[in-house]
């Protein structure tokens, strides 16, 4: 049903004024808004609908409209979102998937071209993306905007790859999101001039209103892995126009707790006008992607939430173009199951291949840092076991191995500290960007069942221990579920759980380990060809 009436609390955060009146809509749209007097707050408020300003759905491992069926529930409407995980397993038939299955769910779902398929040449991927798909996308209106641009060092260097697709994009009129970790100084000038309009990789207050004065717009991003929110909330007051809020990647179990709904209420409770913060949480988005999303006004669609106050913003309904998509905290929307469509072609593997031979009197180790995606390389002294490199548990010091999935390959090894593993390991073909298989372990032989396990599964995160491997399978492309979200969500929390039972104190171990392949944030990551300093862009060795 698309028309309906209702009296509640409008709230209207360009005007910066609340006021009780009766909404009526039709066909989708709203007729008329008639005031009927000043807020009472015993009636609940009626709100524009949150919208995720930078998504990559396929990182809560649901298909679209599993994604749609719990987002609606925390007041989401819309999302911008970057297929570019699926688009690096199968290129145009990865994102065709995703389009077509966000046909299937009310949830306006706004895709963007990926820009770095792969992310550097520096890895293995499934698929590239040149100038020609991406005008293929743009042409037929498939995508909205031009993707997060990754490969900032290759804008910097005019490399003629990039600056065609920068090209493309403006030649179509559509934005150019951001992804410049800590650029600064004349590089952020020159990455900013290139036509890029936003960001979502600053971690810090400096970063971001240096990235503003360059003329981006903000995304405070506030994931499953990174969590900027505490050190960005502040430009919400004080940039309330140029500010967005996003998510970035969010694990099921995560999103089954809330989306940007939550963020909006952190913002409040720190003090932020509610305007503001709604200016960012629902309304910023529509203009800077000029997204046909209705802002509670007359003639608009009519998408919007009924929250229980403008502290919590408890959801008590959702609407998407009229019609009711979430009532009391469920989902009105059927659960779909898809047709998997993936590309996995890896061989199993043996203790033998991840044996490390002993040289050098020091080893570059990766640094995790628990909530944020960037790493650090510290020198450590190995342990020596047979003339092998092996993990040193008592410094939390483990095995990385990165196998390539689309073909036979010797694994990449090297070290990792963080984790704060005991006797176990973790595997997942889940990878950014490229998804190949990545696993951390206190032993190979722990690595060899968990990776083996995701290999005969064709896709899936893992953890084996002495009692044996668990499994959460993926067989979307290795990235997401055939599933309905809340089982999924329930599987993913007990797998997040055991690992961190076996010791782990991250915050989500599965996502921080999904980030360790990614080349792009630096300092130190391993892709399926080796050990990567993201700082020089070049690859470099483990022993020193």
């Amino acid at each position: 049903m698309s028309h309906g009436n209702m009296i509640a609390n409008i709230v209207q955060p360009l005007e910066r004024r609340i006021f009780l009146a009766e909404v009526y809509w039709d066909n989708g749209h709203i007729m008329t808004i008639n005031k009927r007097g000043d807020e009472d707050p015993r009636l609940t408020y009626l709100m524009p609908g949150f919208i995720d300003a930078h998504v990559h759905i396929e990182s809560s491992m649901l298909t679209p409209c599993e994604f749609a069926r719990i987002a609606c529930r925390h007041g989401t409407v819309a999302t911008v979102s970057d297929p570019h995980e699926i688009a690096n397993v199968l290129g145009l038939e990865g994102i065709a998937f995703m389009v077509d299955n966000a046909r299937l769910t009310p949830l306006q779902i706004f895709f963007g071209a990926p820009s770095c398929v792969p992310a550097t040449p520096f890895e293995t991927s499934g698929a590239r993306l040149e100038s020609e798909q991406l005008d293929f996308l743009f042409k037929n209106k498939i995508t909205a905007y031009l993707s997060e641009m990754m490969n900032f060092p290759a804008v910097l260097n005019n490399d003629p790859r990039i600056l065609a697709k920068l090209e493309l994009a403006k030649r179509y009129g559509c934005p150019i999101d951001g992804h410049a970790p800590g650029l600064t100084g004349e590089d952020l000038r020159r990455y900013a001039d290139a036509g890029i309009s936003s960001d979502h990789e600053c971690s810090s207050l400096t970063e971001a209103e240096a990235k503003l004065a360059a003329g981006l717009s903000i995304l405070i991003r506030e994931g499953s892995a990174a969590r900027n929110f505490e050190a960005l909330h502040p430009l919400i007051s004080q940039f309330p126009d140029k500010v967005m809020f996003c998510s970035d990647d969010k694990h099921p179990d995560d999103l089954v707790s809330g989306h940007i709904n939550l963020l909006a209420a952190r913002a409040v409770a720190k003090g932020h006008s509610v305007f503001d913060v709604l200016r960012c949480a629902c309304l910023n988005p529509i203009r800077h992607y000029d997204l046909p999303v209705g802002q509670l006004k007359v003639g608009d669609r009519m998408d919007a939430v009924e929250a229980e106050n403008l502290q919590t913003f408890a959801p008590v309904s959702t609407w998407i173009a009229g019609q009711k998509v979430a009532q009391q905290g469920k989902s009105l929307l059927a659960s779909i199951k898809p047709t998997p469509v993936n590309r996995f072609n890896a061989r199993t593997i043996t203790i033998s291949d991840l044996e490390v031979a002993a040289s050098g009197q020091q080893i570059r180790v990766i640094k995790a840092v628990d909530g944020e995606l960037f790493t650090h390389e510290v020198l450590h002294s190995p342990k020596i076991k047979n003339h092998k490199i092996v993990p040193d548990l008592a410094r939390d010091i483990l095995l990385l191995a990165v196998i390539n999935r689309y073909q036979p390959a010797k694994p990449a090894l090297a070290f990792i500290q963080g984790f704060g593993l005991q006797e176990c390991a973790l595997a997942s073909s889940v990878a950014h960007d490229s998804h190949n298989i990545i696993s951390v372990g206190t032993d190979a032989g722990f690595v060899c069942l968990a990776v083996n396990k995701i290999i005969a599964a064709q896709g899936g995160i893992a953890i084996a221990n002495a009692q044996g491997v668990e499994l959460l399978p993926l067989p979307i492309a290795g990235l997401m579920s055939d599933g309905d979200g809340d089982s999924v969500a329930a599987r993913y929390a007990e797998l997040d759980n055991a690992a961190k039972k076996m010791g782990s104190s991250l915050r989500a171990p599965f996502m921080t380990l999904a980030f360790m392949a990614l080349l792009v944030i630096p300092d130190l990551k391993l892709s399926d060809q080796g050990l990567f300093d993201g700082r020089s862009f070049t690859f470099t060795s483990l022993t020193v």
